[in-house]
Parts: structure tokens; C-alpha cells; sequence
């Protein structure tokens, strides 16, 4: 089995306990932006109000300028199949097979 995700020196935690830390780091993060909305609503001018930064975010094992460029990769690289144009020419291309069918069965209405 591969253990290219496994580190020696930090044992993982058990998947009940990563669940619960992510749990209440989420928790964490709603109640602070709860107490930012509260404290707006309430009249206090939003530039007055002290807004959790960057450091409120939990960080993320995965590289953010990587996931950026990830993310511009995916908007260009479009999947032929996916594509309008592609459905019509599918569908042009059955409707083609068709008439050629019917074409073939029906020779008095082919001409």
C-alpha cells in the first residue's frame, strides 16, 4: 500500500477527531462573522467594526496559487463533448443516418 500521505513523525489523527476539529473550526468562523454582521446591524459604521482578517481562516494543506491556476486551467480547457456545438453536429449526424435509412427502405420517396 502506498504511503506517499503518511508521515512518520505526525500520527493522523482518528477520522471521528478530524471531523470534530473541523466541526468546531467551522463554528468558530460562523460565529465570528456573526458577531461582525450583529455588531453592523446595530448601527456601528462598518468601517468602525474590527473585521477578522486572513487569520480567522483555518489553513488549508493545499497551495492557493496552485488552486488558482488549477481553477484558470479548467475555464479554458473545455471538453469537446461538452459543447453545443457538438450536440448539433451529434444530432445533425443522426438525423443524416436517418434520412439515408428511411432513404434506403422508402426507394420511391427518395426521388
Amino acid at each position: 500500500m502506498s504511503q506517499r500521505n503518511r508521515d512518520t513523525d505526525v500520527p493522523t489523527l482518528p477520522r471521528q477527531e478530524r471531523r470534530a476539529h473541523a466541526h468546531s473550526e467551522r463554528h468558530r468562523i460562523h460565529v465570528e462573522l456573526q458577531n461582525v454582521a450583529q455588531t453592523v446591524s446595530a448601527g456601528i459604521e462598518p468601517e468602525d467594526v474590527h473585521e477578522p482578517g486572513s487569520a480567522w481562516k483555518p489553513m488549508h494543506r493545499h497551495d492557493a496559487e496552485v488552486a488558482k491556476s488549477k481553477l484558470a486551467k479548467r475555464g479554458r480547457v473545455k471538453r469537446h463533448w461538452k459543447t453545443k456545438m457538438w450536440k448539433r453536429r451529434t444530432q445533425m449526424r443522426q438525423e443524416k443516418i436517418d434520412a439515408w435509412k428511411m432513404a434506403r427502405e422508402n426507394p420511391t420517396l427518395a426521388g
